[in-house]
């Protein structure tokens, strides 16, 4: 298996290997001052939603972009979500768009690194059925970036989980479907787990959490690890070296290495659907910014996973507390394996399906929107169609 982030470390690395020169606090206001194209890291908060809204232009549905407030961290708590001299509130950026008034409600969360702008092409679709909410995790793209103090798995879940709840609040949201992408799933499905009287339906899209390092392991993922370079990449993961180091390391030249990568990845080996040009122009530009901008919430990686992306606390374990009814999502060229899926089912003692959608890797959203809108419709029908029962399995996609 590879993770996200060792996938990306693997082949930066061998562009690159440069130290982190992280965007510090104490300059920022004067960084502000400096032309762009001056800067080592040319980005800011102001231009991760400035290529927010370029990306999002090219859509038809209308939106509303906001940053919540969220407060100064979970009423009661004793970890803040910041701990430093600042006493300022903390805000979740999130995009609303327009639909009808009896429509339903879908919350949707990102994985791990990335930001509620790669669902840029499923918003049209999914906003002519629900009422579409897109956020970005605390700590992720246009959301505000605390210094990440969390030091433990429980802290780090907390950290995710309470931002959201605080979210819900200051949005007033009762009742919502709640879908969330790779790392997005894992913490979709852990606030289910707390509060699951606010979800009616969970739709874990490519989830991560199904593994453990107890549990079986690619023959050679087992060889790597005992090579010097599995070595050296399991001492950088627990040291929590994160792709987006590699990024801010190049500087200037950040950009050109996140545009191979999208070219790469949603072009020349795309599973599905490629890019067109302006797409992969504005999706490159974006994904820079919500990179190269101050590390915070990517930090996480070494408390929720192992080296290998092997869960610390897998979700199998609770799943037979689940209380939601809930759809897993995976693409047939999906890295994330959907075993592990069918084995919570087992233990599950709530409604569970898994589809899986044809020519649709781990991002199976972009490689192929049509049929991923279908998987979303199907899986939501109860909410949807008048006789949901009959309701037939859209053409293509299979159950396992």
């Amino acid at each position: 298996m590879k993770a996200i982030g060792f996938y990306w470390s693997a082949r930066m690395a061998q562009e690159i290997r440069k130290n982190d020169v992280g965007l510090s606090s104490s300059r920022s206001s004067s960084r502000r001052l400096w032309p762009s194209v001056l800067r080592w890291i040319p980005t800011s908060t102001d231009h991760i939603i400035a290529s927010e809204k370029r990306l999002l232009s090219i859509l038809k549905t209308p939106y509303v972009q906001e940053h919540v407030n969220i407060g100064t961290g979970p009423p009661g708590s004793k970890v803040r979500w910041f701990r430093s001299s600042s006493d300022k509130p903390r805000f979740i950026n999130t995009v609303t768009f327009d639909s009808k008034d009896d429509s339903p409600t879908l919350v949707m969360v990102h994985g791990y690194g990335a930001s509620q702008g790669l669902f840029f092409r499923n918003f049209d679709a999914l906003a002519s059925r629900f009422r579409v909410i897109a956020v970005d995790q605390l700590g992720w793209g246009g959301s505000s970036r605390p210094d990440f103090t969390c030091r433990s798995t429980e802290e780090t879940e907390a950290w995710f989980i309470d931002s959201f709840e605080e979210w819900r609040k200051a949005q007033n949201l009762n009742k919502f479907i709640l879908l969330g992408h790779s790392f997005g799933g894992y913490v979709a499905a852990k606030y289910a787990l707390k509060h699951p009287e606010h979800v009616q339906h969970l739709i874990l899209v490519g989830s991560a959490g199904f593994s453990s390092e107890s549990g079986a392991q690619p023959e050679w993922f087992t060889k790597f690890r005992t090579t010097w370079k599995g070595s050296v990449m399991n001492h950088l993961w627990e040291s929590n070296f994160t792709p987006q180091k590699l990024i801010r390391g190049l500087g200037p030249w950040g950009p050109d290495i996140v545009g191979k990568y999208t070219s790469s990845r949603f072009g020349t080996h795309s599973t599905g659907e490629v890019l067109t040009e302006e797409e992969s122009k504005l999706l490159t530009d974006y994904f820079y910014h919500t990179l190269a901008a101050k590390a915070s919430g990517e930090l996480c990686l070494k408390y929720i996973f192992t080296f290998g992306a092997f869960t610390r606390s897998p979700l199998n374990r609770s799943a037979s507390e689940w209380k939601v009814p809930t759809t897993f999502i995976y693409g047939f060229q999906d890295w994330m394996n959907y075993e592990g899926a069918q084995e919570a089912r087992k233990q599950m003692k709530v409604p569970c399906e898994i589809i899986r959608v044809p020519k649709g890797g781990h991002f199976v959203f972009i490689d192929n929107p049509t049929a991923f809108h279908s998987s979303v419709f199907y899986a939501c029908r109860k909410f949807l169609a008048p006789h949901p029962d009959n309701e037939p399995l859209p053409e293509g996609l299979t159950l396992a």
